[in-house]
């Protein structure tokens, strides 16, 4: 624990010395309405996705486009989330940050709505434009304890992530620090974003404050934190999702050509994310 403690403060000290600003606009798409970025093409000034498609490594533009609304569920029945309770607390053992999977095939027997909670994330994709693409993609039942700011572009960077919020209202928010932009997060949030953007679940109090620090104070184990949620990997290549997410393709490929694994780079070097401030980081 000490070691990740100094790994935290170290990267946030560097943080504070390499800060990397970005001033593009963002979008957010609720049911009713969908605003649009238009999106610089000068790389330099972007991030870049390196991700594997097939067996090679591809270059890609991150998107600032957020897709968000809320879409109607029934919330999850008294035995199912007594279930996810005893097994975040006695398996998972969720700390303040930790993002964990739940086991979804034993969650689905006890889950009567669960198929309704799925056709309204499709109906709801599909008035965003992107047809029947939840259906053929990957999904998972995740659960956190707030979460520590990253990005997912190290291992996810050939897919973009839907998020389904299950959980009431806790006072928490899903917060992108490099476009400034907060979603609550209550039952029946529904979220799309690339997973090269970084964001964190932060507590909703502070945000009068100016306050966007992940903070572990902001999580005691006497208060309930957590927040349930379906995730689907959507394929970024797939036409609809590139288009909404107004992705560009193949933006450094002589980088591409050099590189044997998923990165994230800004300014033509590769970056991380300060878990504290969310700030982008040069690696060292």
């Amino acid at each position: 624990m000490l070691q990740i403690i100094c790994k935290y403060l170290l990267a946030c000290q560097v943080c504070q010395r390499e800060t990397f600003t970005r001033g593009a606009n963002h979008a957010l798409t609720t049911l009713g309405q969908m605003s649009s970025l238009t999106q610089s093409h000068h790389v330099r000034n972007h991030c870049a996705s390196y991700y594997w498609s097939d067996d090679v490594i591809r270059s890609r533009s991150v998107s600032d486009v957020v897709l968000s609304g809320l879409v109607n569920v029934p919330a999850p029945p008294a035995r199912l989330l007594a279930d996810w309770d005893r097994e975040i607390s006695l398996r998972l053992g969720l700390e303040p940050g930790d993002v964990e999977a739940l086991p979804l095939a034993r969650a689905r027997m006890r889950w009567p709505d669960y198929r309704r909670c799925v056709q309204s994330a499709s109906d709801w994709t599909r008035k965003l434009g992107l047809h029947d693409v939840l259906a053929s993609s990957d999904v998972a039942l995740m659960a956190c304890r707030g979460a520590r700011y990253h990005h997912d572009g190290a291992q996810y960077g050939s897919t973009a992530f839907c998020n389904l919020f299950l959980s009431e209202d806790k006072g928490l928010d899903l917060y992108f620090p490099a476009i400034g932009h907060r979603i609550p997060l209550t039952l029946g949030t529904a979220v799309i974003f690339d997973t090269g953007q970084p964001h964190a679940v932060i507590q909703r109090r502070n945000a009068d404050l100016h306050m966007t620090d992940f903070r572990v104070a902001d999580f005691p184990p006497e208060h309930d934190c957590t927040q349930v949620f379906l995730t689907w990997e959507l394929p970024i290549e797939h036409v609809d999702i590139g288009q909404a997410l107004q992705i560009v393709f193949d933006i450094e490929p002589s980088i591409a050509l050099r590189l044997d694994n998923e990165q994230i780079w800004l300014n033509g070097a590769p970056v991380s994310v300060c878990p504290i401030s969310g700030r982008f980081i040069r690696n060292l």
